[in-house]
């Protein structure tokens, strides 16, 4: 069967006009659609342009450390202490100063980051005195860790020079605890916990924000209270949300040096904090535990600052091997929290 042309064509003005703007578009013929097309390439190819450079100047970065740690990286730099002689120089002493460190300030920084986050969203009322809280979050972490150092030297190190004469609180057979706290490990975990905390609670509470409201109000028609909601459904679905957040804080925390610096962290230490310098102490020699709170630390970026700094060439090698084990450290953190994120995502169902 034959079909007319006047069957096939539009035959409405309005159709004939879509149709005509249609072939426009597509063959940019219109000459404002070029321009606009035109931009759109531009805007695409400076897109593009920004990302591949930004990925080229990290490649040439690490190329370079690599290329600067080749030879002097090994299990015997990661085994010994710090050392005046290059070639002797490890970052053992670093290595446990920032697992301390960074376990005591997460063991902090998430039960009260996301507690809070969890009071602000869940259950505090939109009022001003809230809001303000909320606004102050916000300019706390913008701000530079160095004035965080100051604060902690005054609270946590010196405690406001309260005491006259160091105060020791003991509980025989476990722990002394020194009043005030002085250069310990504990002092720079909470300094650290006072860093990333404001970021724990923001990114905790866009997390909270994000699980759909109808998944709230389901569980309360159900018969179930606020905080059974909250545990039960709420906080598994914006797990995923709040892990995020706390890999960005833990990964600015693992390279954070102005703040430790400021409290009066070692710069050279050839000890490991309360003597545990391998995994097996931790089983055989648990006692130790609790005294590596208390006890004067270093970390891997105050001793690459201190590698970096030294004059000539002979410490270059030894801080690129130190740059590497904090990459690996971070790494690792971070893909241990990865894998938590993962696994409570699959979970999640809306």
């Amino acid at each position: 069967m034959s079909t007319s042309v006047s069957e096939v064509l539009p035959t409405n003005s309005d159709e004939v006009l879509s149709v005509a703007a249609s072939v426009n578009f597509i063959s940019g013929s219109s000459p404002a659609m070029r321009r606009r097309l035109l931009f759109s390439r531009v805007f695409a190819w400076t897109c593009r342009l920004a990302t591949y450079s930004a990925l080229g100047m990290l490649v040439a970065l690490l190329a370079s450390i690599f290329i600067s740690c080749a030879g002097r990286l090994s299990l015997d730099f990661v085994r010994s202490v710090n050392s005046v002689d290059p070639q002797e120089a490890g970052i053992l002493a670093g290595l446990w100063g920032t697992f301390w460190l960074i376990s005591l300030t997460g063991m902090m920084a998430v039960p009260l980051g996301v507690g809070s986050a969890v009071y602000l969203e869940e259950y505090a009322a939109d009022s001003f005195l809230n809001r303000l809280i909320k606004v102050n979050l916000s300019n706390l972490a913008g701000v530079p860790s160095i004035v965080y150092g100051m604060l902690g030297l005054t609270v946590f190190v010196r405690m406001f020079d309260l005491f006259e004469k160091p105060l020791i609180i003991s509980v025989p057979g476990l722990i002394r605890i020194p009043l005030p706290l002085g250069d310990k490990v504990l002092a720079g975990a909470m300094t650290m916990t006072l860093v990333i905390l404001p970021i724990v609670i923001i990114a905790s509470q866009e997390a909270l924000r994000a699980v759909p409201s109808s998944i709230r109000m389901a569980s309360l028609a159900l018969g179930a209270t606020r905080w059974q909601t909250i545990r039960h459904q709420v906080l598994p679905a914006a797990l995923p949300g709040i892990v995020t957040g706390v890999i960005l804080a833990i990964s600015r925390a693992i390279g954070e040096t102005a703040p430790l610096i400021m409290i009066g962290a070692l710069t050279v230490a050839r000890f490991c904090p309360a003597g545990i310098d391998s995994p097996m102490k931790l089983l055989t020699q648990p006692h130790r535990i609790l005294q590596a709170p208390l006890d004067q630390f270093t970390a891997m970026p105050i001793e690459i600052f201190h590698w970096a700094k030294q004059p000539g060439d002979d410490f270059r090698p030894v801080a690129a091997s130190g740059i590497v084990v904090l990459l690996m450290v971070l790494l690792l953190f971070n893909g241990i929290a990865v894998w938590i994120r993962y696994r409570a995502s699959r979970g999640v169902r809306w």
